[in-house]
């Protein structure tokens, strides 16, 4: 009989709306656990995300995180009229924000844009796992993860004019990335909401398959990620980041800094030796236990 895979350790106390596990090769899986209200977000849900992000990109034991929401909804946006609902575990309750302008300000800043900023700037390669409405909040996480898988079922959109309120938390600046000027000027001022294979034609989503498919083909991806060379490929993450935001020149300087790095790191020199050699590479010893 073949023994029964380990089962997934909890990775972290967080409040009752949000499930971490940690998998196999380092995968860390975070799910959106508040099916009843298709995932929407609460200040708490928000504040402990960040925390939890800050977590892994300090662990070691963490490669790639893949964000996947329970049921039949990715996220879809703030959680309407109660926004300020539970409190977060990781940290302390504090002001929700949001009654003075300035209070709005800081709310957002805090908050709302401080979520995707830590998502963003992850060095940790990350994965949205979308099985449904994926909308405000929900679009702009899922456009703050590096890749983006979408079932049959997938919905993405901003949606936010519906309402007379601004894509505030930073969807904007991210579909300007996607999709231009012109394709952010007419996705969100006619207030689009597209199907799976719209928004795989938009450049929105990297591969759709089929609902029973989605968690399967997520953790796929997020397992070949894990076993490639992790300081390389978090060094170059951030370096197409920085080429896709700065001049030619910024960037050249920018890769010329980071492969000071990875050229002398051990990977490197496996890689190198394999090559001569004719065998697979050995990425990551420095990342196992005792090293």
């Amino acid at each position: 009989m073949t023994p029964a895979a380990p089962s997934p350790a909890r990775y972290m106390e967080v409040c009752e709306d949000l499930r971490a596990e940690l998998h196999d090769r380092g995968v860390l899986v975070v799910t959106l656990d508040a099916p009843a209200r298709l995932n929407a977000l609460t200040q708490a849900m928000k504040r402990d995300l960040i925390e939890l992000v800050t977590r892994a990109q300090m662990d070691d034991a963490v490669r790639v995180v893949v964000f996947a929401g329970e049921g039949r909804a990715f996220c879809a946006g703030d959680h309407m009229g109660g926004y300020h609902h539970g409190e977060p575990a990781s940290v302390a309750k504090i002001g929700g924000g949001h009654s003075t302008a300035i209070g709005t300000e800081n709310a957002l800043r805090v908050f709302s844009q401080a979520l995707n900023v830590a998502v963003r700037n992850l060095d940790k390669l990350t994965i949205a796992a979308i099985g449904g409405p994926a909308i405000q909040t929900g679009l702009s996480l899922a456009l703050s993860c590096d890749f983006r898988i979408g079932s049959t079922a997938a919905k993405l959109g901003s949606a936010t004019l519906r309402f007379a309120l601004l894509p505030d938390e930073g969807g904007h600046v991210l579909l300007v990335r996607h999709l231009g000027l012109a394709g952010a000027l007419d996705f969100c001022l006619r207030k689009r909401i597209v199907d799976a294979e719209t928004a795989l034609s938009l450049g929105l989503l990297n591969e759709v398959v089929a609902p029973d498919e989605l968690l399967p083909a997520a953790m796929a991806l997020a397992a070949e990620l894990a076993e490639g060379p992790q300081v390389a490929m978090r060094m170059l993450k951030r370096s197409l980041y920085v080429a896709a935001e700065s001049t030619f020149a910024q960037a050249l300087d920018d890769i010329a800094v980071r492969t000071a790095v990875t050229d002398h790191h051990p990977d490197a020199r496996d890689g190198g030796a394999s090559f001569r050699e004719k065998r697979a590479p050995k990425f990551n010893t420095w990342l196992e236990p005792g090293q």
